[in-house]
């Protein structure tokens, strides 16, 4: 019967090849069909493992191997130090979304903005990382899908107490002529045509969520546009977008008269997220 410690080594050599961090990838599997943390496996390499166990982990290792990503194998990520729930109707949430997050609370406090839309939630992630912090918020999440919303909803009632308003659409049409003092979102920004996409988890991940024209701009460009009519004023809109596209942003939000607009390193050093003010 095999141990802890020789499932893992088995679990590593067969992910090797396709992924970068097999050794990890292998823990969190095991972890996930064992119901055990990761501190306590390392704990007792030596337990023995029940077989319908063993082929429970067997099976999530070659899903891995195919490409499926880790998250969607166990169903979570982690995001602001909160455990959310993940599918394939959502992007899984990454650590440079988090300095959108940092920057909103910032906003959120500096202006005492209390009516807050999440454009395009996906998982909820930003919304849910929000809520955590500022439960006294009026948040609004929206998105095109109806499985994503119902993701979000499910990650924000299982975080905070706070109540959220959730509404499907394709962005600014969930909400109709309704104003905030505080737009976020993080959309898809990636050009269609971008070796990326086929590249590690990406190339699992919704295309509808990843996906924005030629240029990987074409809904960067509606937001932009049409974020003035659904601000208070003042009121600011807070993007996140790709590396290399800030200067391109920050045209768009001159295009359109906001005001005080700047982009923000994430933990990288790339100019990631843009924002402005309707004055």
């Amino acid at each position: 019967m095999p141990c802890v410690a020789d499932a893992l080594t088995a679990g590593q050599a067969a992910l090797q090849s396709c992924s970068e961090t097999a050794r990890l990838d292998a823990e969190v599997l095991l972890a996930k069909v064992t119901g055990k943390s990761r501190t306590q496996l390392f704990a007792w390499p030596d337990a023995n493992l029940p077989e319908t166990t063993v082929k429970a982990y067997e099976q999530l290792v070659a899903k891995r191997a195919a490409g499926q990503p880790v998250a969607y194998l166990t169903g979570e990520q982690e995001f602001w130090s909160l455990s959310l729930a993940v599918n394939a109707s959502t992007l899984i949430p990454r650590p440079e979304t988090e300095r959108l997050v940092e920057l909103a609370l910032e906003y959120i406090h500096t202006h005492q903005a209390t009516k807050v839309l999440d454009l395009g939630t996906g998982s909820g992630a930003i919304a849910c990382a929000l809520m955590s912090d500022r439960s006294d918020i009026n948040m609004t999440i929206t998105d095109q899908s109806v499985a994503a919303l119902e993701t979000a909803t499910h990650n924000i009632k299982r975080h905070t107490n706070a109540s959220v308003s959730p509404a499907l659409g394709d962005w600014f049409d969930a909400v109709g002529d309704e104003r905030f003092d505080l737009i976020v979102s993080n959309p898809p920004y990636i050009a269609v045509n971008d070796p990326h996409l086929t590249q590690g988890d990406v190339a699992a991940e919704p295309r509808t969520a990843l996906i924005s024209g030629k240029d990987g701009l074409d809904d960067l460009r509606k937001i932009i546009a049409e974020a003035p009519d659904h601000l208070h004023r003042p009121g600011g809109l807070m993007v996140e977008h790709g590396y290399q596209q800030a200067a391109a942003v920050r045209q768009l939000f001159q295009q359109h008269q906001f005001q005080n607009i700047r982009s923000f390193h994430d933990l990288s050093g790339h100019e990631r997220v843009t924002a402005g003010v309707q004055p």
